[in-house]
């Protein structure tokens, strides 16, 4: 991996594009001896298809360049009929697309892609949630992207399409293992519980919860619990809008705290019948193995340890240095166990078309990806997506339908590898012996392979459907009213033969274990609206009035199996001589609200929005279940008047635009409020007794997060640099947390709202630049950048709290405390540390005050995409700025029987030696190892983990249709993670969670068909 100083040189990014191209165009001579009769008997018809790349595009007008009165416009599908000469020029434009020119030449026929005209993005219509704005005349904050970005990326999870694309919106990976999740942030934390800081996902107008659906018994190969979000096909999403200020996610009041992210699938259009397939084929690998040390530096290492400990005969359990391992043997056992080959395939299908009345989509995606693991293991994914819609005759009556189903299967090894491929000593024995069986090496050897005689297997069924249904009463008064409907299934299984252990131990299947989970959740949501719309004057008015009814039941089963006759046996739980139920949970959340906008627009200059919403949740107590939100947006779009348009014309477009507002939070989960009980197992007189889980709290109520946001909007040129720079303030207040309770009580803790404010401010920055824009060749590019800040501003009694070593007043949540370290002392060679109350004793409590800010300074990422004729290039370089926890943290202490990373070979071997690490160690002398544990307790164990990541590059090829007829064929190459440049040591700099798989590097190619 290369490696980019953040530090050196001034700026942390620079980059040089050079492009170089020539065009060469000669003119046909006009035939000047024709005379004009002669020349009208040499007009023919000219026919074509205008398409955007994938589908025809209707209403592009076509005329002759010079002859203004020639001219026809393309039909449903596409098609155009024109009379000309054959040296003739056509030229091509429509409303968001570029103007393109094409000589005749003869032909006949001719076919045209028109490319999109980044300068006119401000007359595109975005998804608000409930209402729908031109980009020009939105009040709020809506960050977006659209299928064409998403259809770039080999992705199979939706948040991995928007890392790097959206100011204000931080996204990192959980785990390279198929299958895994991602974590999100929308302008930071807002809640103290680290459960409250989810956005809200809206998929067609149906709310999606993203609360887990695995259990910490079963979901062992990834750091988190299984993620419902991984139903979603990215294949089938049009666009992505996430709402960030008080003007936007106010009218979803208690639910839109935290943001919200909206989902809409792609749709029929208007047009004959046409079929889209394609195919997608590569392979994932990790970006890099981590520098660790040889056989012969880590016996050396290893014996060194030992003499300084005094050991002269080396322990019995020494088995990498006593002789019973091969001191001449080696294994990378990180392209052993995690440095496989993981491949992907993916299939997806569309069949689309309709009239102008009736337009329907069917499309289906089939998705297998493999692991880089040893072993046959695979997540097989398969979906369906429908869409339908009508409209009346007269347009006054619409309805829609949307739905899809999901389907998954992912069968994965029962534990990640990775902590085994950076620890185990390179000595180590083969995993399997002569014959082909797992290798015990005198029981002297944990083969790592040994899980994979259990197994881990996940089926998670899911269907979303959604029915909107409008009519419009009178001119511009439209009554609807929309319908969903959701329901996930999901099950999963981990079990944990007597196999997995060695030989022997004598173990038979009396000692496997078997962990089941089944998760059911079910949804329906019914939302009534009325919309009224009118011109008065110069002015315009839009209102927005209706209700939310909402009920959601869940019911989560775990459960666990032992002593099997046979390990055969082990799905069947009835088989079992021992089964409890280790959890079982059954919820029902129900919600009601009411919610307006009243949007006014004075002379296309003057805005003013307002939303409001009143919330009822069954998650809070009687007198707390309600509560009102809202905000107001206000926007001035100054490049409409006069004076600008006159005397400032390279300014195209400007607006000033500000909001204010709350937004609530009920992720807290149900029941929270209520005395509850639960059953603790043991039976009394033959009855299973109930043991007080929860106290009752009737003044449990909401948490509110108050938004403040000022954003200037600004186009130059016509567009063609566009800026936006907006500074926002959250404050989240009446926060949900434990509050401590005497001992007496039976509980330590009773949840409750405390009076404690948690603050989020930041700038965000766009920038996107029209660098060419022809016909032939354009060059796009878009920054967004976002520095933010988080901090606590108050905390009563946190002094006296469980929260008083995890948070500091002034300082940010993602904090952690640390020791300073100071060095070595140069005479023992021991880690040393500050002893900040001078007691002269290392202590937590008292010592342990440095604190480090795991929040990213900044982040942001850099996309440019190039068009020459049929071949499209797209590139994103990600950056971040940020510390992490680095190798010290990760490894145990230098000298026990574990591998250590080549750096430790700088360490203090006599007095006066400063190296970086101390004394080796075999673990006896307990002052050696109390120094190590501090050390990667202490700001050491934290660096600069900063980095720029080409995260994702996509060159495509359009077949000239001249070549393929009425089929258009594309073809692509795609990569993810593709470089990272960067001075952290550790596996990955993005990867929070040690001893998992990180984000891997992955290579597609595929093959569009249309027809």
């Amino acid at each position: 991996m290369k490696k980019y100083s953040f530090y050196k040189g001034g700026s942390a990014f620079w980059y040089l594009i050079i492009f170089g191209f020539s065009l060469s165009y000669t003119p046909a001579s006009a035939n000047k001896v024709l005379r004009p009769m002669h020349y009208l008997l040499q007009q023919n018809q000219i026919s074509g298809t205008v398409t955007d790349g994938v589908n025809p595009l209707a209403g592009v007008t076509v005329s002759i360049k010079g002859k203004a009165t020639s001219a026809t416009i393309s039909d449903f599908n596409g098609q155009y009929t024109l009379t000309a000469s054959p040296d003739d020029t056509l030229v091509f434009s429509f409303m968001g697309f570029l103007t393109t020119t094409e000589s005749i030449n003869g032909r006949k026929t001719l076919n045209v892609q028109l490319q999109e005209d980044a300068t006119q993005l401000q007359e595109v219509h975005i998804n608000a949630g409930y209402y729908s704005v031109k980009e020009s005349e939105r009040t709020g904050s809506i960050a977006r992207i659209t299928s064409k970005d998403i259809e770039t990326q080999p992705v199979t999870n939706v948040l991995a399409a928007m890392q790097g694309r959206m100011a204000g919106v931080d996204i990192t990976q959980q785990t390279g293992t198929p299958g895994g999740g991602f974590d999100i942030r929308i302008r930071g934390l807002n809640s103290l519980r680290s459960s409250g800081n989810a956005p809200l996902y809206i998929i067609d107008g149906v709310p999606y919860s993203s609360d887990a659906i695995g259990s910490f018994y079963t979901s062992s190969t990834t750091p988190r619990q299984t993620s419902p979000l991984n139903s979603i096909n990215p294949g089938d999403i049009e666009s992505i809008e996430v709402l960030k200020d008080a003007d936007a996610t106010a009218i979803y009041g208690s639910r839109g705290a935290n943001g919200v992210v909206l989902l809409t699938t792609k749709r029929g259009k208007e047009g004959t019948t046409r079929f889209t397939g394609s195919v997608s084929s590569g392979f994932g690998q990790l970006t890099r193995f981590m520098d660790l040390m040889h056989t012969r530096e880590y016996l050396q290492m290893r014996r060194e340890a030992y003499a300084n400990d005094g050991i002269v005969s080396y322990p019995a359990d020494a088995y990498d240095v006593n002789g019973s391992w091969d001191p001449s043997r080696e294994t990378n056992w990180q392209k052993e166990l995690i440095g496989g080959t993981s491949n992907y395939t993916t299939v997806q299908s569309s069949v689309s078309g309709g009239s102008a009345q009736t337009q329907f989509l069917l499309s289906g995606n089939y998705s297998k990806e493999t692991t880089v693991f040893p072993g046959d293991f695979k997540y097989l994914k398969g979906n369906m997506h429908v869409n339908l819609n009508h409209a009346s005759e007269n347009k006054k009556f619409r309805i829609n339908f949307n739905g899809g189903y999901t389907a998954q299967d992912n069968f994965l090894p029962p534990s990640d590898f990775t902590k085994e491929a950076i620890t185990i000593a390179p000595n180590a024995p083969a995993l399997y012996d002569a014959a082909g069986n797992l290798n015990w090496e005198n029981n002297s050897f944990n083969n790592p392979l040994a899980s994979l005689e259990g197994k881990f297997k996940s089926l998670t069924y899911d269907l979303i459907t959604n029915s909107l249904l409008s009519y419009e009463l009178t001119d511009g008064l439209v009554l609807k009213s929309s319908f969903g409907y959701s329901d996930l299934r999901h099950s999963e299984i981990n079990s944990q033969p007597y196999t997995i252990y060695s030989p022997a131990y004598g173990l038979g299947s009396d000692a496997s274990f078997v962990f089941d989970n089944n998760t059911n959740r079910q949804s329906w949501i019914i939302e009534p609206q009325l919309s009224w719309n009118r011109k008065i004057g110069h002015g315009k008015i839009d209102a927005l009035m209706g209700g939310t009814f909402q009920d959601q039941s869940s019911n989560q089963l775990v459960t666990m199996g032992s002593g099997f006759s046979s390990n055969s046996q082990m799905d069947n739980p009835g088989s079992a001589a021992n089964y409890s139920v280790l959890s079982s949970n059954q919820t029902i959340y129900k919600y009601q609200a009411f919610f307006g906008r009243a949007n006014f627009n004075w002379m296309e200059r003057y805005i003013v929005n307002v939303t409001g919403r009143r919330d009822g949740s069954s998650r809070f107590g009687p007198g707390k279940q309600f509560a009102t939100f809202g905000a107001v947006g206000a926007a001035w779009l100054f490049g409409n008047e006069a004076l600008i348009k006159k005397h400032v014309g390279f300014v195209s477009f400007g607006k000033l635009r500000g909001s204010y507002g709350t937004t609530g939070n009920d992720q807290i989960g149900d029941y929270q409020y209520l005395d509850t009980y639960t059953s603790s197992g043991n039976i009394y007189q033959g009855i299973s007794d109930l043991s007080p889980s929860r106290l009752f709290n009737p003044n449990f109520g909401w948490e509110t997060n108050t938004k403040l946001e000022f954003a200037v909007e600004t186009g130059f040129f016509n567009d063609r640099i566009f800026t936006t720079f907006a500074w926002y303030r959250n404050r989240s207040s009446n926060q949900l947390v434990g509050t401590p309770l005497p001992g007496t009580t039976g509980f330590t803790s009773i949840q409750s709202n405390l009076d404690a404010r948690v603050q989020n401010t930041g700038v965000e920055i766009t920038i996107r630049t029209v660098n060419i824009s022809h016909s032939t060749f354009s060059w796009v590019s878009s920054l967004n950048f976002t520095q933010a800040k988080n901090e606590l501003l108050s905390f009563p009694s946190l002094a006296g709290s469980p929260y008083r070593n995890q948070y500091v007043i002034g300082q940010p949540l993602n904090i952690t405390k640390v020791y300073h370290s100071t060095g070595l002392n140069p005479q023992t060679g021991v880690y040393q540390f500050e002893d900040v109350n001078g007691d002269g004793v290392i202590t937590a409590a008292d010592d342990r005050k440095t604190i480090k800010n795991l929040n990213p300074q900044y982040y942001g990422g850099l996309q440019n995409q190039l068009h020459y004729g049929p071949v499209q290039l797209d590139f994103l370089f990600q950056f971040v700025k940020q510390e992490n926890f680095n190798t010290t943290f990760m490894f145990g202490m230098p000298g026990i029987m574990s591998n250590q990373p080549t750096a430790v070979l700088d360490h203090w071997q006599e007095p006066g030696d400063l190296a970086p690490y101390q004394i080796y160690s075999s673990g006896i002398k307990s002052a050696i190892q109390r120094a190590n544990t501090r050390h990667a307790q202490s700001d050491a164990g934290i660096s600069d983990a900063s980095y720029i990541r080409l995260k994702n590059i996509s060159l495509s090829y359009d077949v000239p249709e001249r070549w393929t007829k009425k089929m258009k064929l594309r073809f692509s190459l795609q990569g993810q993670n593709m470089l990272t440049f960067t001075k952290y040591k550790g596996a990955d700099p993005e990867f929070r969670t040690a001893g998992f798989l990180p984000p891997l590097r992955i290579y597609t190619s595929s093959l569009q068909v249309t027809f």
